[in-house]
């Protein structure tokens, strides 16, 4: 291709001149000219003969002419690309999804591994390290405890594995000098990638320990084990002496706590001296290895063998056959393989180029997920876990090893050695999201074939994933769960991939993102104490396979959970402490005390009520013993009605609110029957995220007491009740009624607290602070006539006269129902807004508040606003005259015409689909609700339409997956939250981090169409109520609809600041110090003053988050008989501290800001405006109360400046709510 885009120039012509300002607008350097590649290049390159400059593909060749005046016309000809740039560029595009994220990971890369400057000093420390080591003198044979003696009177403990040798044993222990020291591992190769939390480099030495010191069989007992940790600690006594010389610092460590795994960490102290290597942030690791030819044989090894002889109390036992030691197994044959990895890897990355970049991406992409090592909880099983990555590469690049010899259905094939480390890194993913490790082992492909007959791996006993070597099962003592979640991660940043998440970019998201917070990964987060554990089952031969007694509690645990769970999780992963260093004087690891269980659900099965087991004529009965056992007394023989007899267990739950809690119901079971676990040792905080959503019990016993119905099913049961008894009056309206659209957060499953109706016969029983009956807004649409008026005037009085027909016929229609004409809202005084509405009471105490629907209105006031209102088509258009009172109503009644009866509605919908496909959108929409409300921040500044938006995009993402409409199932993204709690800790996690600045866009109507927007005018954006965030849809390109009136840059602020403090409470979930009532109680100290309500006549001071439930007290004089009030009439929507609130915003709009909770609040926050705090000279209608400045003394002249009159405005917010306002407390500023 290039050869084409090459043209030769004429003879005679003036050479190229190569300026440095010309440099400035060449390509990127792509850094990918390669010796090999140059030596392709033409020789006419090499001789300097000059090109014509290239103008593009397609472009005729320039003339000779051309050339000459391009040449002196003070132009410089560019430099074509070469065939190699051309390739990089197309590549780029092409091999790692886009040239952008090519230059990302070029970037990345080099950070993660360790510099090349800094390694010279641990290059010597080796040297002398290995002269160390192969200087130590021999020990002869002596019996272990008295070798052991010897070594600890120099503080050095021999970490002994189990079983531990006694007086008895009969074979001794000694040390010779190792037969080799060689570099292994990462380090060895050059794929070393920089850890999580300062995590340092691990360069792993292993030592090869003589063939003389080993017997044939060493492989029973843990014989070779206790053998190793004896040559281990007399390395570890030699190291640690001062004779040596080496200033260094050593410790044991137990990978995974398994003492079998102990290894020698080696650190030089910090001073400066020509071996110190601190800076480098690395570790030396000194691993005692085997060789494989040793006396040992290989075949004993086997996944089927039993190397562990246990004698057993019972008879059955004793006699049976021996029970397979995989775990032992595979723990010896680690021993035996680092030179065997080393060769593999170092094999593969020479075969492949781009195998040492993909295996650094894979392995910064799972230190982001916990699947290393580090200072928080890491995924079990994964935590030494560096040679699989590279193997599951290996699998990719080589193909399987078939399982029968010459069956090639049953290989996979390979995926060759010329990818890109991009398509390496997406095809590891991508197998990980699809491949079923509990039904399918792994073989990668093998020179020498099988070492080990394919049928001897047991699935029953672990996932299968065998070496290029063919000698051990990497993932042998990994837990499926955690493949699961493995398999989770994969397939959700395939998906962040393909469609990055809202406000984040996709590579941030992939690869520097900490993706290890148990809040947004789980959807319900489960803490264990083990400390008084107490299992039913304990089996001695478990503990040694599983190398101590603490992990194979822990894998019994999740093993259990996980079989009981079912289908309701996808993933149930266990989640413990990573292995630290310990003293050379402690020899055995200490034993995790709290391990973490994350479920994440399954929406469709999560929170099913039965568990179905074994018929009651099932044959096997092992069958229905497994189900008895599993599942102990919560096991029941029931009948079903379709006739069916099976074993079954029932999950007991009494609202909504608590089926969401079966899974950790069943995880609870299971710790508390096989494990005896207290429920004082588990905690989840379900339960208290539940209870900020509810009302006091206080109130909620007389609900269920007087056997009133509440809810949201009710609510919209009664909703419908009302449409059917409109619908019914259709005789006796001019107008037959079209539709009636709910358009109310109680009727889409959004509002904070349920809904709850006030009869008129519990509304005594009610404390006065606790009677707020909240109405739900309907809309109600006629079909169309060309009777209605022309005027907006006369079309109000029309829908007054419609609701007084209305009100009229269904108190008539209906025993029991109210309903009032509202004629005002007592602010606006413009005759054309639509602000009256019918206020219908049924006589179960829910409230509705319908107005009517009319499409003419939209025409009537775009005339208005278009100036064009009385204008015939034919006659010109007027000039632009300045706007007077008529235009600015005609806007403020455009905007609420499009909020209330356009965009209202739509979303309503939308809203309303979603909480019906998403299990959790609901409660995830109530918790942020609450929490913004608590922080005193909705509704007064941020909108709960607009937070509905917010909470649906990480929902439905850039809807290109799925639809708010769609009827797929729910689980098919996998970013989707599962629980409100894990929703409400990805709603803040994304507001800490929104940069407001880009637009959010989230496809909310799905496949509806959208309406033109183009006739919806602009809202004002002067003063200070201008809004920073921009939230677009479908039907709001710029992102201002729902954002115009706020959150200003004040409050966006405070939402940002309240998010980080947010997400730094939820952090602590982690040690279980996590309070959810502290997330939800908000600080009043950074308020210039606060205004205290009386809350004894706050009628909703019963929804108040921390409420004093002293107050909520009915008692009059006598105990026994309610307070005699007058107040008890039923008064929908009345809420006197929410009108005073909006009085004080909107009369001191330009003084202060004023903040305040609407679910019960009784204070008011109140800020200055800082800009008033500097005297300025009077003017006229200067928005704020002012006060002449004081003269600096007598003599002083007037400077006629004036400052801010705190202590007035105090004083008229006193007066404006005497009767409200208990006290008005001021903070001292500074």
């Amino acid at each position: 291709m290039t050869t084409n885009l090459k043209r030769k120039r004429v003879e005679g012509a003036g050479s190229r001149k190569n300026p440095k300002l010309a440099d400035r607008h060449e390509e990127p350097d792509w850094d990918a000219r390669s010796s090999k590649d140059g030596g392709n290049s033409s020789a006419g390159e090499s001789d300097g003969e000059d090109e014509e400059e290239w103008r593009g593909i397609g472009e005729p060749a320039s003339t000779s002419a051309e050339v000459h005046d391009r040449q002196h016309s003070g132009t410089k000809p560019k430099k074509p690309p070469t065939g190699e740039e051309l390739r990089v560029i197309k590549d780029a595009a092409e091999l790692f999804r886009s040239s952008s994220f090519k230059l990302q990971i070029d970037a990345l890369l080099p950070n993660v591994r360790p510099k090349t400057s800094r390694i010279p000093p641990l290059d010597r420390f080796l040297l002398a390290l290995h002269a160390t080591i192969m200087g130590i003198l021999p020990v002869p044979p002596q019996h272990p405890l008295e070798a052991a003696r010897k070594l600890l009177k120099k503080s050095v403990s021999v970490p002994y594995v189990l079983p531990l040798p006694l007086e008895e044993t009969n074979w001794k222990v000694a040390f010779e000098k190792p037969a080799e020291i060689v570099l292994v591992g990462s380090w060895a190769n050059k794929v070393s990638v920089k850890g999580k939390d300062g995590t340092k480099f691990g360069v792993d030495l292993a030592v090869e320990m003589p063939n003389s010191l080993f017997q044939e069989k060493d492989y029973l007992n843990a014989r070779f084990f206790q053998k190793r940790a004896f040559y281990l600690a007399t390395i570890a006594s030699a190291i640690k002496s001062s004779k040596n010389g080496l200033d260094a610092q050593v410790s044991y460590q137990s990978l995974s706590n398994d003492t079998r795994l102990t290894k020698l960490v080696v650190t030089h102290k910090t001073d400066n001296s020509s071996n110190d290597f601190t800076k480098l942030h690395a570790e030396v690791c000194i691993i005692p290895i085997l060789s494989t030819q040793s006396p040992i044989s290989l075949h004993r090894l086997s996944p089927t063998h039993s190397n562990l002889r246990v004698s057993s109390n019972s008879e059955d036992e004793s006699k049976s056959a021996p029970t397979p030691t995989p775990l032992y197994n595979h723990a010896f044959l680690t021993a035996m393989t680092p030179r065997i990895h080393l060769l593999a890897t170092h094999t593969l990355k020479n075969e492949a180029p781009a195998f040492s970049d993909a295996l650094a991406l894979i392995r910064v992409w799972a230190n982001q997920r916990g699947y290393s090592g580090g200072s928080r909880m890491c995924v079990r099983g994964f935590e030494a876990m560096g040679p699989w990555w590279s193997a599951l590469l290996a699998f990719l690049v080589l193909g399987e090893e078939p399982r029968v010899a010459g069956n090639k259905a049953s290989r996979r094939k390979a995926l060759g050695r010329g990818l890109s480390s991009y398509q390496l890194f997406r095809a590891a993913l991508d197998f990980l999201s699809k491949h079923d490790f509990e039904e399918t082992p792994i073989f990668v492909k093998s020179g020498s074939g099988h070492q080990f007959p394919p049928d001897e791996y047991d699935q029953k006993n672990g996932p299968i994933f065998v070496d290029s070597s063919s000698t051990v099962n990497l993932l042998a003592g990994v837990p499926h769960g955690s493949l699961d979640l493995l398999r989770y991660d994969a397939l959700k940043t395939l998906e962040a991939l393909d469609h990055p998440p809202a406000g984040s970019d996709a590579f941030t998201d992939v690869f520097l993102k900490d993706h290890r917070d148990l809040s947004t990964r789980f959807d319900i987060v489960i803490r264990v104490d083990l400390s008084n554990a107490n299992p039913r089952n304990t089996s001695v031969h478990a503990a040694l396979d599983a190398g101590s007694p603490s992990n194979a509690l822990i894998s019994s645990i999740g093993s259990l959970t996980r079989q009981a769970l079912g289908n309701r999780c996808k993933a149930v992963a266990t989640l413990q402490p990573p292995s630290e260093t310990r003293e050379l004087s402690q020899a055995h690891p200490s034993s995790p005390e709290v391990i973490f269980i994350g479920l994440i659900h399954h929406p469709e099965h999560a929170f099913r009520l039965v568990d179905h087991g074994p018929a009651a004529d099932e044959t096997d009965p092992t069958i229905r013993q497994r189900f008895t056992e599993l599942w102990g007394d919560k096991a029941e023989l029931r009948r079903f009605k379709d006739g069916r007899i099976v074993e079954s267990v029932v999950w007991d739950v009494k609202t909504i609110d608590e089926r969401a809690h079966v899974p950790g119901m069943i995880a609870r079971h299971i710790l508390n029957h096989h494990f005896g676990i207290s429920d004082a040792s588990i905690q989840t905080w379900q339960t208290s995220f539940d209870s900020v959503l509810r009302l006091p019990e206080s109130i909620s016993k007389l609900y269920s007491t007087s056997g009133v119905a509440a809810g949201f099913k009710a609510a919209i049961s009664a909703f419908d009740t009302v449409v059917k008894s409109i619908k019914s009056l259709d005789e006796e309206l001019p107008l037959a009624l079209l539709s009636v659209s709910p358009a109310s957060e109680m009727l889409r499953y959004t509002s904070v607290l349920s809904p709850t109706p006030l009869p008129a016969s519990l509304a005594p029983l009610m404390p006065a602070n606790a009677r707020y009956m909240s109405p739900i807004e309907i809309i109600l649409e006629f079909e169309k006539s060309s009777k209605w008026p022309d005027d907006l005037r006369a079309i109000q009085k029309i829908k007054l006269a419609f609701f007084e027909r209305i009100a009229t016929a269904l108190m008539a229609a209906i025993g029991g129902l109210s309903a009032r004409v509202v004629t005002g809202d007592g602010v606006s005084t413009s005759e054309v807004l639509d602000k009256s509405y019918l206020e219908i009471v049924t006589p179960e105490g829910w409230a509705f508040n319908a107005r009517i629907w009319h499409d003419r209105e939209a025409t009537l006031l775009d005339r208005i606003i278009d100036n064009t209102a009385g204008v015939l088509p034919h006659v010109t258009k007027p000039r632009e005259q300045k706007k007077g009172r008529d235009f600015y109503d005609a806007v403020e009644a455009r905007m609420a015409y499009t909020r209330r009866f356009i965009h209202g509605p739509r979303h309503h919908r939308a809203i309303a689909a979603l909480c019906h496909h998403y299990s959790a959108f609901s409660g995830t929409v109530r918790l942020v609700k609450r929490w913004l409300a608590s922080h005193w921040l909705l509704q007064g500044h941020i909108s709960e339409d607009l937070i509905e938006i917010i909470c649906a995009s990480l929902f439905i993402g850039d809807g290109k997956v799925i639809s708010a409409g769609d009827d797929a199932p729910e689980d098919k993204r996998a970013n989707v939250p599962g629980s409100k709690e894990r929703g409400f800790a990805l709603v803040v996690e994304f507001l800490k981090e929104w940069k407001w600045e880009e637009t959010l866009f989230v496809p909310l109507y799905g496949g509806e169409e959208a309406a033109p927007v183009s006739k919806i005018p602009p809202t004002s954006t002067a003063g200070s109520n201008v809004g920073v965030w921009k939230v677009a849809t479908e039907l709001d390109g710029t992102g201002r609809f729902w954002t115009s009136h706020g959150p200003d840059f004040v409050v966006a602020q405070r939402v940002k600041a309240l998010a980080h403090a947010t997400w730094e409470c939820l952090q602590s979930m982690a040690q279980g110090q996590l309070d959810v009532r502290a997330i939800f109680t908000h600080p009043t100290d950074d308020y210039d003053f606060v205004i205290r309500l009386d809350s004894k006549i706050l009628p909703r001071y019963s929804q108040n988050v921390v409420l004093d439930t002293t107050l909520l007290s009915n008692h009059g004089k006598y105990a026994n008989l309610p307070e005699a009030t007058d107040n008890s009439a039923v008064r929908p929507g009345l809420d006197p501290a929410g009108q005073l609130f909006n009085d004080l915003q909107r009369i001191y709009l330009d003084t202060f800001k004023i903040f305040y909770d609407p679910f019960g609040g009784d204070c008011f926050g109140g800020v200055w405006d800082p800009s008033l705090n500097k005297p300025r000279p009077f003017r006229v209608l200067g928005k704020f109360n002012s006060i002449p400045c004081k003269k600096e003394n007598d003599k002083a002249k007037e400077t006629g400046q004036v400052a801010l009159n705190k202590g007035a405005i105090l004083s008229e917010i006193e007066r404006l709510g005497v009767g409200l306002i208990k006290a008005l407390v001021i903070h001292e500023s500074g």
